[in-house]
C-alpha cells in the first residue's frame, strides 16, 4: 500500500510541475510570480509550488507535499506562499483537485477595480456560467494576520451560493485571479481561460461602455453544451 501511495504522489507532483510550467508557456506569469498545486483526494495530500524559486528550474521533487491542515508531509523547500489559500479552497469546493494562482495583466486590472467580469458573448459562456466573481476586500485585521488563509475564506465567502464547478475561477480584490478544475492540468487551462475572458471583456468595455451581459439562452447554449448532463460537444 505504501508503494501504491508513493507512486500516486510521485505522478501529482509531476502534474503539478507541468501546471506551474504551462502558466508560464502562456505568458501568465512573470519571474517567481504564481503558482500551482493539485489535490490527491485519496492521499488527503496536495503538491504545490515552492516559494520563490524560478521556474525554469523546477522538478517533480521540488514540490512540496503538504496534508489538508498544511503541516508538510514531503519536500525540504518552503511551499508558496499561498499554501494557505490554495488549502482552503481544497476544503471547501469538493470537486477542485488543481488551483493556480496568476498575477496575469488583465484579470489583474478587473481585480485592481473591483469589478467581476460579465459574461459578454459565448468565448465566455463556454466556460463560465455566468460573471466571474470578484471577491469583497479584506478588512486590516485579516489582512495584518493570516492574510493567505483569510484570503481563501473571502473566496469561500463569495461563493456562498454559487456552483464552483460552473464559475472556476474569481479575482481577489485588489490582488487577482485564481483558478481551480478536476486535475492541475483543467485548473492552468481554466487560468489561461479566466485571461483571456478578461483581455477580450477589457476591450469590450473600451469600444462600448454601454455593453450588457448575454441572454440568459445563449448563456444556457453555450455552457450546456459543454458542460451539463447532456452534453454534446467533443467525442463523448
Amino acid at each position: 500500500m505504501a508503494y501504491a501511495e508513493s507512486m500516486l504522489i510521485e505522478q501529482l507532483r509531476k502534474e503539478v510541475l507541468d501546471a506551474n510550467l504551462e502558466i508560464v508557456r502562456r505568458g501568465l506569469v512573470m519571474y517567481t510570480f504564481g503558482n500551482a498545486s493539485g489535490y490527491s483526494p485519496e492521499e488527503g495530500l496536495m503538491a504545490i509550488k515552492p516559494s520563490g524559486v524560478p521556474f525554469e528550474k523546477l522538478r517533480p521533487e521540488d514540490m512540496v507535499v503538504t496534508d489538508l491542515s498544511g503541516r508538510i508531509v514531503e519536500g525540504s523547500l518552503k511551499p508558496s506562499s499561498d499554501v494557505d489559500t490554495h488549502l482552503e479552497i481544497y476544503r471547501n469546493f469538493a470537486g477542485a483537485r488543481g488551483v493556480v494562482h496568476t498575477h496575469s495583466s488583465y484579470a489583474v486590472a478587473w481585480a485592481q477595480a473591483r469589478r467581476e467580469i460579465p459574461c459578454f458573448g459565448t468565448t465566455h459562456a463556454d466556460y463560465w456560467y455566468g460573471s466571474i466573481p470578484v471577491t469583497a476586500p479584506l478588512a486590516n485585521a485579516e489582512i495584518e494576520s493570516q492574510y493567505e488563509l483569510n484570503t481563501g475564506k473571502a473566496i469561500v465567502r463569495r461563493f456562498a451560493g454559487l456552483d464552483p464547478s460552473r464559475l472556476p475561477g474569481v479575482l481577489v480584490a485588489s490582488h487577482g485571479p485564481f483558478a481551480w478544475g478536476p486535475s492541475p492540468a483543467k485548473a492552468a487551462m481554466n487560468a489561461v481561460l479566466l485571461e483571456e475572458i478578461a483581455k477580450i471583456a477589457s476591450v469590450t468595455v473600451g469600444l462600448n461602455p454601454a455593453a450588457t451581459g448575454i441572454e440568459q439562452a445563449l448563456l444556457d447554449e453555450h455552457f450546456l453544451r459543454k458542460h451539463g448532463p447532456g452534453a454534446t460537444y467533443g467525442q463523448g
